[in-house]
């Protein structure tokens, strides 16, 4: 069974979304309140970025003879489970915000609903009181900033981090003896995301998270007497470092 969420927006309010977008990517970019680290939805920043950032500290790590082990993460309908009581408190305290500009988004989360089609019927029209508007100009900017907090969770503790809109990468590095200290601090940091997501109704999804090792060849050979299974709430992370796809810059 397939299901479709469509938002339903008049030329007019995409119009002004796309004003008040521009306003906002200016004064974000102005004050720096977007942490470098999110690359979707903004001006040079791509899934390109993403992946030149995350492969440049992978291979300075293997290049210092050193392993790393990097964590996906993924949470689930992140857009549609965005509340927008929360939304509205990180604009202000966060993103700085108030008055007037305030009072519109206040005004463009409120008095949304839904309905749903089913074999050809419609059901009656239901109050929508989270999530952001598929299909909208200001939804994507407004998710970003939604989980802008979630890199000070990583910087907290010293660990690297990318994000590519609910796309997560985070990962760590250190010597061969010291392996099982990383496993144990991204277990950590793991634990805390899914801690996190869940004071902004976000969940984690513990079936699409996947770990991978990079090092050199010697370095992983070695790993694999290692037990670095990664635990992700009840379950083992699923390990994509196999013998055929074990990833190496070093020869």
């Amino acid at each position: 069974m397939f299901c479709y969420s469509l938002a339903n927006l008049s030329f007019i309010s995409k119009l002004v979304e796309r004003l008040v977008a521009k306003r906002f990517t200016s004064h974000v970019n102005l004050h720096t309140l977007l942490p470098c680290q999110q690359s979707a939805y903004r001006p040079f920043h791509s899934t390109e970025t993403a992946v030149l950032s995350v492969h440049n500290d992978l291979v300075h790590a293997v290049d210092d003879c050193r392993v790393s082990q990097l964590v996906l993460l993924d949470l689930s309908a992140a857009f549609g489970t965005v509340d927008h009581q929360v939304l509205l408190c990180v604009l202000s305290d966060c993103i700085s915000i108030s008055g007037t500009a305030l009072n519109w988004f206040e005004s463009y989360l409120s008095d949304r609903t839904q309905s749903f089609v089913h074999t050809g019927h419609t059901t009656a029209y239901f109050p929508v009181t989270c999530s952001v508007p598929q299909g909208s100009v200001f939804g994507p900017l407004g998710f970003i900033a939604y989980t802008d907090d979630l890199t000070v969770v990583y910087k907290k503790h010293n660990v690297h981090s990318h994000m590519y809109t609910d796309d997560t990468q985070v990962y760590d590095s250190s010597s061969l003896v010291d392996a099982e200290s990383v496993r144990d601090q991204l277990t950590s940091r793991v634990s805390e995301v899914a801690k996190w997501g869940a004071s902004r109704r976000l969940q984690m999804n513990d079936d699409k998270t996947e770990m991978i090792w990079f090092g050199s060849c010697s370095n992983l050979a070695r790993l694999q007497c290692i037990n670095l299974s990664l635990q992700v709430g009840t379950s083992n992370c699923k390990d994509v470092t196999t013998p055929i796809h074990i990833f190496s810059f070093i020869q």
